[in-house]
């Protein structure tokens, strides 16, 4: 596994509550939580390496959580920021199990360019996120979905998305991911002849004055 996706920690057996982690805070450690099939693991990551490492992190990237000797294959679910001192506040990790499937939202991408974007038409994301299920060690990092040959006013749907093997699309596959859609003319108001229409009435008032 990437040195990138891999956090120390340190396990936490006391101190606890919002006292407890504001002083881990100060302390430059992040407060975090282990979820499972197993009773909850409290720990504790260096913010400087969580904050550093976490752009590399996706909601379906597996990354190994090492407290002492004793390692976790982990998700990261969620974790909550301090957008005003721009520090990470919590963290929450779900466990996963080798041989066990699981299920996850996973995201789509689009690649290439559409044939109907350059015949001046927009492609339009529908879909941004998918549910899938499959094994740990098949979870992609996204799906991508090639709308190349996308014409004007033509969808691509999940069905017709390239599937890895062993990852199994749990939505509706009628879904439409994306399309083109051209752009209608704008419709332009006859200024003039709402001039000349005008004009008669002008001269009506004067006519009374």
């Amino acid at each position: 596994m990437s040195e990138n996706k891999s956090l120390k920690a340190e396990l936490r057996t006391e101190d606890f509550g919002s006292a407890g982690s504001r002083r881990l805070l100060r302390a430059k450690r992040i407060p975090a939580v282990i979820y499972g099939k197993n009773e909850p693991v409290h720990l504790s990551l260096d913010a400087r390496e969580f904050t550093n490492k976490m752009r590399h992190f996706s909601e379906t990237a597996l990354l190994k959580v090492s407290v002492g000797k004793k390692n976790y294959e982990c998700l990261l679910k969620d974790y909550q920021e301090d957008l005003m001192k721009g520090e990470i506040k919590h963290v929450d990790f779900f466990e996963v199990t080798r041989g066990h499937a699981l299920r996850t939202l996973v995201s789509i991408v689009l690649k290439g360019n559409p044939v109907g974007t350059k015949e001046g038409g927009v492609l339009e994301q529908i879909i941004h996120e998918v549910e899938i299920e499959c094994l740990p060690k098949d979870l992609p990092e996204s799906l991508e979905a090639n709308v190349s040959a996308l014409k004007i006013n033509q969808a691509l749907h999940l069905r017709d998305i390239v599937v890895p093997a062993n990852v199994k699309v749990l939505d509706d596959l009628s879904k439409t991911v994306a399309s083109v859609k051209g752009v209608k003319a704008e419709v332009v108001a006859p200024v003039a002849e709402e001039a000349d229409a005008a004009e008669p009435v002008v001269e009506a008032d004067k006519a009374k004055k």
